[in-house]
């Protein structure tokens, strides 16, 4: 009988790096692996501890490649897209190459006591996925790095993705295919993190959030199944990963989704100076939300040394409808704002839309990353968000401008927030239909901030006091795709009402708790 460990999982718990990897194997049923993944001690064998663990055993029985302390790759595999948290030293980084990896180093982990972060992306906003040590202030782990785990597959309107694969070659693969799903607008970004957090993007109001297309999982979980879930097949377990984020009750190593056609879109940039914000703001927010549900926008307010002539308002927005119908739906808003100082629109497919948003008009997809051979660069942030309810008031404006022009003495190179419509196809289901509860809110909104080397305090203490400085009007709700670990009463925040069930499915599918993250459900 194999021994178990109570330690767990730390799961990347931000913007498209929560737990998740790409598929190895072809069942289509829950299935345990025919023998165990390791030659595992009996019971009242001596554990494994420090340098006694026989990394070699993880190695020999997995399909990919294991880097540790000292090994060619190691300091290359354990980066994440946020340098901030360089100094990372993971006690091993495991590149997953199929489901039943992930469950070899699950086995290995309970046995030997150690902590897994599981990463797709790399975008954890607090550095879940970075696998701890080196004054992170989380124990080393064993990091499960699915980032070249990818594959991507489209039969009609159904399309099957590893959880690991980067939006920029997701929007390419479907594009060319004439399909679309709904997603956020980052090229590196992992599939998996975006989508069981709920997945908010540029297309959201017209096709609904990426979780809102996914019609199946494969799921491992605790006791090293292998499970294909869906609204029939563990349907408990198919609700709370579409929304409530990864890492908390199984690892997903694939999705199956449902495309739509791709849509001709219609894109608008417009910049006034942050003096409009009294009159923008309030226009926008009264106009977005409820807009065509073909419509979407963010409106950014940002400072910082990237501006030196001062804050700026930046709106950037899509249309699906016909083209011709564009500049109508835009007069909704600038007929009651001063006129920008910028407008530039853009009439592009899907594909040529989606890869304008992530930096890569110009450039082939595959450089479209901060990998080998990329043409991306990573930059160091701190961040964190809110999700509205309410539109603000006068002082609530004033309050967000003034938090926006601190910016310009803060010594971060761009720092302010960005407010991202919701509305449209995000309510036509129930809060509680899924695990994303906040269906029924008016926008999300991020609170970001760059800054030059040696500044993270400096952008973690704005970002924070700028949140702060927000909850007397936008209350306390935030996206678990951003999240923040510094949130107090987290569970409330990113789940509301669906975090009671989010427990029970926690205590039905990891009983002993395996998975463990600093916000755990």
């Amino acid at each position: 009988m194999t021994t178990w460990s109570r330690r767990g999982i730390l799961a990347a718990g931000a913007a498209g790096a929560l737990s998740a990897c790409s598929p190895g194997d072809g069942a289509s049923q829950p299935t345990s692996t025919s023998r165990p993944p390791l030659d595992l001690p009996q019971e009242g064998s001596p554990r494994p501890t420090g340098s006694r663990r026989d990394w070699s055993q993880l190695a020999r029985h997995v399909d990919g490649t294991l880097a540790r302390p000292g090994s060619s790759s190691y300091d290359t595999v354990r980066l994440v897209e946020n340098p901030r948290y360089d100094a990372s030293r993971p006690l091993a980084v495991l590149t997953v190459a199929s489901a039943a990896d992930v469950a070899t180093a699950m086995a290995f982990a309970q046995d030997n006591g150690i902590e897994v972060a599981v990463r797709s992306g790399g975008h954890s906003y607090p550095g879940w996925s970075a696998g701890g040590g080196g004054g992170t202030g989380l124990l080393p782990s064993l990091v499960l790095d699915c980032r070249d785990l990818s594959r991507i597959s489209l039969s009609g309107a159904s399309a099957t993705i590893g959880a690991g694969a980067a939006l920029a070659p997701v929007y390419a693969a479907l594009g060319r295919r004439g399909r679309a799903l709904a997603g956020g607008s980052c090229a590196t970004v992992g599939i998996g993190g975006l989508t069981q957090g709920g997945g908010v993007g540029v297309l959201t109001r017209s096709m609904g959030l990426t979780c809102d297309a996914v019609t199946s999982m494969r799921v491992v979980t605790a006791d090293r199944v292998v499970r294909t879930v869906s609204a029939d097949q563990d349907p408990d377990l198919f609700w709370a990963l579409r929304g409530g984020g990864g890492g908390h009750a199984g690892v997903v190593t694939s999705f199956g989704f449902r495309t739509s056609a791709a849509p001709t879109v219609s894109t608008a940039y417009l910049q006034w100076p942050l003096s409009a914000a009294p009159q923008v703001i309030d226009a926008w927010q009264s106009w977005a939300p409820g807009a065509d549900p073909r419509s979407w926008s963010t409106l950014k307010a940002l400072g910082g040394e990237k501006h030196p002539d001062g804050p700026i308002l930046v709106l950037s927005g899509t249309w699906t409808g016909p083209p011709a119908r564009f500049d109508a739906q835009l007069a909704g808003l600038l007929d009651h704002v001063p006129a920008p100082v910028v407008r530039s629109t853009h009439t592009r497919t899907y594909l040529e839309a989606m890869l304008s948003y992530a930096g890569c008009a110009d450039i082939p997809v595959a450089q479209c990353t901060t990998g080998a051979g990329g043409a991306l660069t990573r930059e160091a942030f701190g961040a964190t968000s809110h999700v509205a309810y309410d539109a603000l008031t006068s002082a609530g404006i004033t309050t967000l401008a003034d938090r926006v022009e601190d910016a310009q003495s803060s010594g971060l190179l761009e720092a302010g927030v960005s407010m991202d419509a919701l509305g449209g196809r995000v309510r036509d289901l129930a809060p509680d239909e899924t695990a994303f509860v906040h269906r029924q809110a008016l926008a999300t909104v991020q609170y970001t901030a760059t800054f030059p080397p040696g500044r993270p305090r400096t952008a973690d203490a704005y970002v924070r006091a700028f949140r702060a400085a927000m909850v007397p009007y936008w209350g306390a709700h935030a996206y678990v795709n951003y999240a923040d670990a510094s949130i107090r009463g987290y569970r409330s925040a990113y789940f509301g009402a669906n975090a009671a069930r989010l427990a029970d499915v926690k205590r039905t599918y990891d009983p002993d708790g395996f998975f463990t993250q600093p916000q755990d459900w």
